[in-house]
């Protein structure tokens, strides 16, 4: 595949989510349906890199069921990725306590920057599809702590904290 075709294909990726982040805040939900952005950090495993990001909670779509897409951004181990997660969680409340745990996943695509050789100023990009599995812990003022595994192209490991703002 030569450098133009990856440029236009990267180029059409990012459009077709720029498109759908649009669509979904045209068209939003009633207000008791939305429940708050927030940012997260954390760190991942293959490859080894810090990120940071942000998501919306959306929901329950029905029962405990709820749509959180995301954006991250991941940085080091010579690339940079940028993952749009789009996770549905399911809510299990502990009793008598603030706290609920929550699993769930969806799918990723993650846009991979790349350089060739270290202290190589030529970078490769590639669009890539994927999979998360996750699995949190979250307190009702909107703190949380998840674990998500990933499939495909989607790191292998991360472990993350954020806050969504009610």
């Amino acid at each position: 595949m030569n450098q133009f075709t990856l440029r236009s294909r990267v180029r059409r990726a990012l459009l077709a989510g720029a498109v759908a982040l649009g669509v979904f805040f045209a068209f939003p939900c009633p207000v008791h349906a939305q429940d708050g952005a927030g940012g997260r950090v954390g760190i991942s495993v293959n490859p080894d890199q810090v990120y940071f990001g942000g998501h919306l909670a959306v929901g329950p779509l029905v029962s405990r069921l709820w749509f959180r897409p995301n954006l991250e951004v991941g940085l080091g181990d010579g690339r940079t990725v940028i993952a749009l997660n789009g996770e549905f969680t399911y809510w299990v409340p502990m009793d008598r306590s603030p706290w609920s745990v929550y699993f769930g996943g969806g799918p990723a695509l993650n846009l991979i920057s790349a350089r060739r050789r270290p202290f190589d100023a030529d970078r490769t990009t590639e669009a890539e599809g994927g999979l998360n599995v996750l699995l949190g812990l979250g307190h009702r003022n909107g703190f949380f702590g998840e674990l998500k595994v990933g499939a495909l192209d989607s790191p292998e490991i991360k472990i993350g904290v954020g806050f969504s703002f009610r």
